[in-house]
């Protein structure tokens, strides 16, 4: 007979033999025990992982001529049939090869038939994702809806590549990559079937270079078996899948440990020379230090290593490793993985990551690390001590003579911190016009909605008390808000112009906080005598300074005025106006 491979022979024939998915065979037995089962199924997963295997066997149990029952006999002359392709009622379609509609077609123009000979007609369409939109949209109606002698059975690895229309209509089951410790026990039956000796050193360098696919295990068995003979040892194992030996990252990881760049580096050489795989290098370094990792963190779960054998010389190394070590090693080698994508010289990639962690200083506290913060430290401890011994002399000395309390200021009045212009206030009080201020009040509160958000919330509690013809008094209640109008650039400058555009004139705005616009009112008014007229002045000096002050006051007095008699004087005039004081 013509050879066979191995994963082709040991395809199981019962759910008893599939490896791992015992969601899914749980499942599919149930539905067959219970008389549940629908007219379509999607597979999907990843490859190797029973998809197809699983379509036969359900394929089986539906016909079998025993059935329905959880397990098909394989004996009757259905099951036989159906394992040998050789049923008609059980039609495999490759979408890969027939993608388009008109193969779509001529299945969906056969499925109104009767089975020959079974109970069901099986579909069983294989890389379902590879067909064309036309064909997904011919296949849609009769999925929803076929005939009940008809089940289809739909086989994806990349799911996300169907319609939602076509997966709506499934019951999906995702099949998972499959567990070292199951493809180790099929490949242990395999062997022990074929009468081939092995190791489990060897299983489990095949189990990993697997990556959870048990068609993919097998044919790597089944390469290392025709390398080998008769036994299969852990350096044909090695050599033929391109993995590296455990004893390789020993002595790889103390070179590192020992910071012996030579001797890493020479290692590297070798397993490259050896046509070892850089890439697949890098992602065993970061496998092998996650096992590492693994044993110092949570040596009892030493069934999850994947590279490392959990004898005692691994133990021994991982216990002298940081676990702070470890976590910046496999950091610098998932990055170096990532750049090796983009670059065709991906050897100086790992050399680099290599010395790397050679060179990696392990992280200092920070009472070791910085002296600086250490010295600042003590100052403070040392100015923290000396006002601690100062408050406690202060209140002893103090305790029986108690100083007497100073009266506090109101922060919010303060002028300290504002600088008041006495003299252009000054300027303005004497020249000043109730023309001008009465311009400005009219228009204030229409300007103040033209300036931005910020600048009219911080001119809310001003007030335009004196104007000139071209300056004008802005008093604030609050000596923080002058301190910040007069900082503020752009609000003076935003200030300037919206009035400008209002009354016509460009006005200077002097700011004063109320406090010092008080003060600085009183002394004008009393530099002047204007809280006295001199009766006996001459008219030239009571022309010059009564009429050119007379506005002033009349303006300063209507500061105290009620705000709503003011505008109700505008309106019907000072003679028709009576103030009655409750």
């Amino acid at each position: 007979m013509v050879y066979q491979a191995f994963y082709r022979v040991y395809r199981p024939q019962s759910f008893a033999e599939m490896s791992g998915q015992h969601h899914v065979k749980q499942t599919l037995q149930n539905a067959l025990l219970h008389n549940k089962t629908t007219h379509a199924y999607l597979f999907s997963g990843p490859r190797g992982t029973g998809k197809t295997s699983a379509a036969k066997i359900f394929a089986k149990t539906l016909n079998c001529e025993k059935g329905p029952t959880s397990e098909p006999c394989n004996e009757c002359q259905t099951c036989i049939s159906i394992t040998e392709g050789s049923n008609t009622d059980v039609i495999e379609f490759d979408a890969a090869s027939n993608s388009r509609v008109e193969e779509m077609r001529e299945i969906i123009e056969k499925v109104r038939f009767a089975p020959s000979n079974s109970r069901f007609k099986v579909y069983i369409i294989d890389e379902v994702h590879m067909l064309s939109n036309s064909a997904f949209n011919a296949l849609l109606k009769t999925l929803e809806e076929p005939p009940e002698h008809v089940v289809f059975i739909l086989a994806t690895t990349e799911p996300h590549k169907l319609p939602l229309t076509i997966i709506s209509r499934c019951q999906r089951f995702d099949f998972k990559p499959l567990t070292p410790s199951d493809i180790i026990e099929r490949m242990k039956t395999v062997l022990q079937d074929a009468e081939i000796e092995s190791d489990e050193g060897t299983l489990r360098v095949i189990a990993q270079a697997a990556s959870g696919g048990m068609r993919d295990a097998l044919s790597m068995l089944d390469q290392v078996a025709s390398f080998s003979g008769e036994r299969l040892t852990v350096e044909d194992a090695l050599l033929v899948t391109g993995a590296i030996g455990e004893d390789i990252f020993y002595q790889l990881a103390k070179a590192l440990q020992e910071k012996d760049a030579g001797m890493s580096l020479s290692l590297l050489d070798e397993l490259i020379s050896e046509g070892k795989d850089v890439s697949r290098l890098a992602e065993d370094l970061i496998t092998f230090f996650r096992d590492l990792l693994l044993l110092r963190s949570a040596p009892e779960l030493k069934d999850l290593l994947e590279l490392v054998s959990a004898d005692e010389r691994f133990e021994e190394l991982a216990q002298t490793f940081e676990q702070e070590t470890l976590y910046q090693f496999i950091d610098i080698l998932a990055e170096t993985q990532q750049e090796m994508r983009f670059s065709n010289h991906a050897k100086v990639y790992v050399e680099s990551a290599l010395l790397k962690m050679i060179h990696l200083e392990p992280k200092q506290s920070s009472d070791e690390g910085n002296p600086d913060l250490l010295n600042k430290i003590e100052q403070l401890e040392r100015m923290v001590g000396q006002l601690q011994q100062q408050i406690q002399s202060g209140v002893q000395a103090g305790a029986g003579n108690p100083a007497p309390q100073q009266p506090r200021r109101n922060p919010s009045t303060s002028t300290q911190s504002v600088r008041v212009p006495t003299g252009k206030i000054n300027e303005v009080l004497k020249s000043a016009t109730k023309q001008d201020i009465q311009a400005i009040r009219e228009n204030w509160a229409g300007m103040l909605q033209t300036l931005q958000k910020s600048h009219a919330a911080l001119l809310s509690e001003a007030e335009p008390v004196a104007a000139s013809v071209d300056s004008f008094v802005l008093k604030f209640k609050y000596d923080i808000h002058c301190s910040m109008a007069i900082d503020n650039a752009s609000l003076q400058a935003g200030l300037t112009e919206a009035l400008s555009s209002r009354t016509g004139k460009h006005y200077e705005v002097v700011y004063v906080p109320e406090e010092a616009w008080l003060k600085v009112r009183a002394d004008f008014i009393r530099n002047h005598n204007l809280d006295k007229p001199n009766e006996k002045s001459d008219e030239q000096a009571e022309e010059n300074v009564a009429n050119d002050t007379m506005d002033f006051l009349e303006e300063a007095e209507q500061e105290t005025a009620d705000p709503i008699v003011s505008e109700a004087e505008k309106i019907f005039g000072k003679d028709a106006i009576e103030v009655y004081d409750d």
